[in-house]
């Protein structure tokens, strides 16, 4: 079994990603900790929310649901109903995501972080949440092309995906498309991917300032619902290009991203975090107007 061999530009580009998508998180965070005094653990934190609730909880829960084959299961009743249904598929799976990783940011902030009422422990809570979807959604993925190119170009890569389709996994069309795609990997395909991420990280900063401000004031819990409509939006959009309902480019795809993320998180910058400093500042201020006049 043959394959396009995968060029050294192609494998270049892939470990550059790769070092691109580990590094930047975790400097991110550095510098962040470093310039505003902020808790580690309140990073980690963010961290471990994603990986919980994202990861642990959401994704065994909805691939029984929508996707059962993956988990071995029948192909039940509601998973051909959603299959006949694409919107509603596409609503659902962008459905899941929201209500959970929303749901942990408010379990977080109720909870572990109750106590830090800083308007810093949102942006820290956004970066751990963020800077870990980057590393273990795209920065694994990256790790795991340089596998199947380097497999590709000294030949196992076929005996690989051979020893699938003999365990009755229909397997050798996908190995196509992969070898395919990483023979025509580009430095256009990485900037898209570390575009579609910079806005992914703004919008879950965004989404951690608009639940932290949901918990920290009761007139504002509405928040959260918001926070939990917009990614159901972002992520189910991207499910009706995956059910086939739109088609649309990558480059109109990944606009859709920057819109979102930068809306999303501007919006609580500037409406909720930023205020929350000059609140800050006009109360001390009035503290010192009081003892002047004293």
């Amino acid at each position: 079994m043959e394959f396009t061999k995968v060029g050294t530009s192609q494998l270049t580009l892939l470990i550059i990603g790769t070092v691109i998508f580990f590094a930047a998180p975790l400097v991110m965070a550095i510098i962040w900790k470093v310039k505003k005094k902020e808790k580690i653990s309140t990073i980690l934190i963010g961290a471990a929310t994603f990986l919980l609730f994202a990861l642990i909880l959401e994704k065994p829960i909805q691939n029984v649901l929508v996707f059962p084959t993956l988990m071995g299961l029948p192909y039940h009743g509601a998973a051909q109903f959603l299959d006949a249904n694409p919107i509603l598929w596409a609503l659902v799976v962008g459905l899941f995501p929201g209500v959970f990783e929303e749901t942990g940011r408010l379990v977080a902030y109720k909870t572990l972080l109750k106590n830090r009422k800083n308007r810093e422990t949102s942006i820290s809570h956004g970066i751990g949440h963020g800077g870990i979807e980057v590393i273990l959604v795209v920065g694994i993925s990256y790790v795991t092309y340089i596998v199947y190119a380097l497999m590709i170009n000294s030949g196992t890569f076929g005996t690989l995906i051979e020893q699938a389709q003999a365990q009755g996994t229909d397997s050798v069309a996908q190995g196509y498309t992969i070898a395919a795609q990483l023979a025509a990997f580009s430095a256009g395909d990485l900037f898209l991917d570390i575009v579609e991420r910079i806005f992914a990280v703004m919008y879950h900063i965004g989404a951690s300032v608009l639940v932290f401000y949901a918990c920290k004031d009761k007139k504002k819990f509405w928040l959260y619902p918001l926070a939990i409509l917009i990614h159901t939006l972002i992520d189910g959009f991207a499910g009706l290009q995956i059910a086939g309902v739109i088609s649309v480019s990558a480059w109109a795809s990944e606009l859709l991203i920057a819109i979102s993320g930068s809306l999303t998180f501007f919006g609580a910058y500037f409406l909720l975090y930023r205020k929350d400093k000059n609140e800050d500042a006009g109360t001390v201020l009035s503290s010192s107007e009081r003892s002047e006049n004293a």
